[in-house]
């Protein structure tokens, strides 16, 4: 008897996992806005050096506001005022241009920085709490990148200490600390305070991604799930990105204080009070010798999908028989991820993948505001393009499986970015199409990467090789905005890396095995068997065909069991 077969007999997709998938749905919220933050809170927007010290002079009194920039502040090629420059005094001849501005020597500025209020909200964004703006402008993209940074760890973390304690544990304890250290982090009084704050709340928010896998509550479904449920369970969990994706520009729209707005996506992670209610893994549990427990939540599965006559019939000291493994005489850890040869090969490809797909979709989603549209309106339409994006994984799953839907959307988004190199960027609408157009491509990729890499680890190892996975895809956000600053060098160098990381992930991809339609692996000896099976067969592939003829073996068992 396989779990898969105890889960179809249970119903694989009953009310009792709808509600599994509902809670964590909405709990979601919160953990994706956080990601996003950086996209409205630390924007440069337009500045220049500030003149109210002249002002004080009273030299400026009877000349108008575009008077005391001409002599105040050099002009840029595009004909803007210069944002870290001023001249080192008043060049009032420069009101009848008898002089060229190239000829006039120029200082940094002095006396802190003024900023255009007509086309940016100033209480939006900490950039003015602390100015960091000129020697100081990579700071604005290192708070993302830090909040990343923690992020990363605290993947590297949370996996292994879920894997020790359990996923539901875990998950209490990031939802209450994420919440407290994004309150504080609201309150800061200085930038290294802020930054600090920003790297703990990365850090202890990750515990939600790691037990629904990413973006990531897919490894508790998929292990809760019948084999034929597993897509749609994928598509389902991943929406709740695209619902915040798709909500928090509004709520930053209506809420204009960066303070303020770090307090309104934090708050919603009192829903750990509702999350206590999210059963534990009970593939976990029986892996880990705790078949008591694991058939406790089973128990509360049949009954809840009104299934309870099949789990009566089961003692839990039978469940044992599920998971043929020795995990109850051995710990595993990251360690086992490439002790062996398939492992080794597994992690690497799992890994570079990941890293190149969260490069390359937060590359794209950390770039709203250089399109020159409305950068509220951009980041909703990222959102918007998601849901059929997403939507469109079912179909494809099915129709072309796992590794050609992976491989061929990471393909079409390195495409789509190779495209814009050769856009104007006078043409600003097409530009912010194509983009948009791989950001559903990303979108798809994503989904489909956080599905497949659950399927391909076994049950003993899962959370690590998510964890594991998590860690990489997070290296990979936090370079994201490292990224996106060297345009600074050439207003295409980003755009010419996130394309080749998108290029070189699809043939990566490609050599990852195909698992649609198969069983989950429960131990590592499955994956290093899947070579040949008793039947000259791959193992999974024989798992699969054996799958009709165990369920009727087990319920002619539990026939005799009952007379």
């Amino acid at each position: 008897m396989k779990f898969e077969d105890l889960l179809s007999e249970i119903n694989g997709f009953g009310r009792f996992q709808k509600m599994v998938l509902c809670i964590n749905f909405f709990g979601r919220f919160s953990l994706a806005c956080h990601f996003l933050l950086g996209n409205f809170i630390a924007v440069i927007p337009s500045h220049h050096c500030s003149i109210s010290s002249l002002d004080a002079d009273e030299i400026f009194e009877n000349l108008t506001q575009e008077e005391r920039l001409t002599v105040s502040i050099p002009v840029q090629d595009d004909g803007t005022p210069a944002s870290c420059h001023m001249f080192s005094y008043p060049q009032f001849h420069l009101l009848s241009n008898s002089s060229s501005p190239s000829e006039v020597a120029v200082v940094q500025c002095q006396n802190g920085w003024e900023y255009d209020n007509s086309t940016c909200d100033r209480y939006l964004f900490c950039v003015f709490q602390w100015d960091l703006v000129c020697d100081k402008r990579a700071l604005s993209r290192l708070t993302t990148t830090i909040f990343f940074i923690g992020v990363m760890c605290g993947a590297a973390a949370f996996g292994s200490l879920s894997a020790m304690f359990g996923r539901k544990p875990m998950l209490l304890v990031s939802h209450m600390l994420g919440m407290g250290f994004g309150l504080c982090s609201a309150f800061s009084s200085s930038f290294i305070m802020f930054a600090v704050l920003r790297f703990f709340t990365g850090f202890t928010i990750t515990g939600m991604c790691v037990y629904v896998i990413l973006l990531i509550c897919s490894s508790s479904d998929v292990e809760w799930v019948s084999i034929e449920h597993r897509k749609l369970v994928g598509v389902i969990d991943s929406l709740s990105w695209t619902f915040a994706f798709m909500s928090f520009p509004l709520v930053a729209y209506f809420i204009r204080d960066w303070r303020w707005l770090t307090v309104a996506i934090s708050l919603p992670t009192v829903t750990a009070i509702i999350t206590w209610w999210v059963p534990e893994s009970a593939r976990w549990l029986i892996a880990n010798g705790r078949v008591d427990k694991a058939h406790y939540y089973l128990h509360k599965c049949a009954v809840m999908n009104r299934k309870k006559e099949i789990i009566v019939s089961i003692k839990p000291e039978n469940l044992a028989k599920i998971i043929v493994t020795d995990r109850g005489n051995r710990k595993y850890s990251y360690l086992d991820l490439v002790r062996t040869p398939k492992m080794r090969k597994l992690a690497l490809l799992t890994g570079i993948t990941w890293f190149a797909v969260a490069t390359v979709a937060y590359g794209i989603s950390f770039n709203i505001s250089s399109f020159g549209l409305n950068r509220y309106l951009t980041q909703f339409v990222y959102g918007a393009i998601e849901i059929p994006a997403k939507l469109s994984i079912y179909y494809l799953l099915d129709k072309f499986g796992r590794r050609i839907t992976q491989a061929g959307s990471l393909l079409f988004v390195g495409i789509s970015l190779m495209i814009n190199i050769f856009i104007p960027k006078d043409k600003s609408v097409v530009r912010t199409v194509i983009a948009v157009l791989g950001k559903g491509c990303s979108a798809t990729s994503f989904g489909t990467v956080i599905l497949y890499s659950s399927e391909l680890y076994p049950t003993v190892v899962r959370q690590n090789g998510m964890g594991y996975n998590s860690f990489v895809a997070r290296l990979g956000v936090s370079v994201a905005p490292l990224i996106l600053l060297s345009d600074d060098v050439w207003s295409h160098f980003s755009q010419v890396i996130l394309s080749s990381l998108g290029l070189s992930a699809a043939f990566v991809a490609y050599l990852l095995p195909e698992t649609r339609g198969r069983c989950l692996p429960e131990t590592i000896e499955d994956v290093e068997g899947i070579g040949k099976g008793t039947d000259n067969l791959p193992l999974q592939d024989q798992k699969m065909d054996e799958k009709e003829s165990s369920r009727l073996k087990w319920k002619d068992n539990l026939i005799v069991q009952n007379t």
